[in-house]
């Protein structure tokens, strides 16, 4: 009888340990150890965060109004939260903030992942915003609505609000290729008190998916 080699155990225990999730970690801490910044809280008594909160609830507004004009053509609903970012940069620049893509560490706009805007008041200071949609379907269950993946190259360069505006939305009009959406109500949500999961994943590339020792047949079609 051959004895189990340490080294492959040991890396089969470790395997278990990961398949088991981790729940409720705060997001401030996800933020502070993938990006070296902190997610600043909002601050309900300040005069600078009432402010900027008014001024979000416009940019909600405005935004929704823009999104109602003509409505956003989609054939998935999760895809509309895209087509919404438009909307909220260009309310956001209407009033008096600058509004882009996040620029990553190495000082480069990156549009995928986590955060999806990174705008600036007149005195310079940096804010972090995701867009978001829901429907009354889905807001009270347990599906997965909120990802951030570590990187080497973060979006997120400076301590910050990090906030979320989510609109709610509707088929205005469907029919057999793509549905027309609109939105109904809005919310503003600040993240400092987030909790967050993670999962595992195992992947691998197509090098190693199409290797020679893999592939048991092949051929071409005539």
């Amino acid at each position: 009888m051959v004895k189990n080699n340490p080294y492959i155990t040991r890396l089969e225990n470790t395997i278990k340990q990961m398949l088991v999730p981790l729940k409720n970690i705060p997001f401030n801490l996800v933020i502070k150890s993938i990006s070296e910044q902190k997610i600043l809280p909002f601050d309900t008594s300040s005069k600078e965060d009432k402010k900027l909160l008014r001024d979000l609830k416009k940019v909600a507004l405005y935004s929704g109004r823009s999104i109602n004009h003509k409505g956003i053509v989609s054939k998935r609903p999760n895809e509309v939260g895209n087509y919404i970012e438009a909307h909220v940069k260009s309310a956001l620049n209407e009033r008096g903030y600058s509004a882009d893509v996040p620029k990553t560490t190495n000082g480069q706009k990156k549009i995928t992942g986590y955060p999806d805007i990174e705008f600036t008041d007149k005195s310079g200071k940096t804010h972090y915003l995701e867009c978001k949609t829901y429907s009354l379907k889905n807001f009270s269950t347990s599906l997965r609505s909120f990802y951030i993946s570590p990187s080497n190259n973060s979006k997120i360069t400076e301590n910050a609000h990090h906030f979320i505006i989510s609109f709610e939305t509707y088929i205005y009009k469907e029919n057999s290729r793509k549905n027309i959406f609109k939105v109904k109500s809005w919310k503003i949500l600040t993240l400092e008190n987030l909790l967050v999961d993670v999962k595992y994943e195992f992947n691998s590339d197509n090098m190693r998916l199409y290797s020679t020792e893999n592939i048991l047949a092949e051929g071409k079609i005539s």
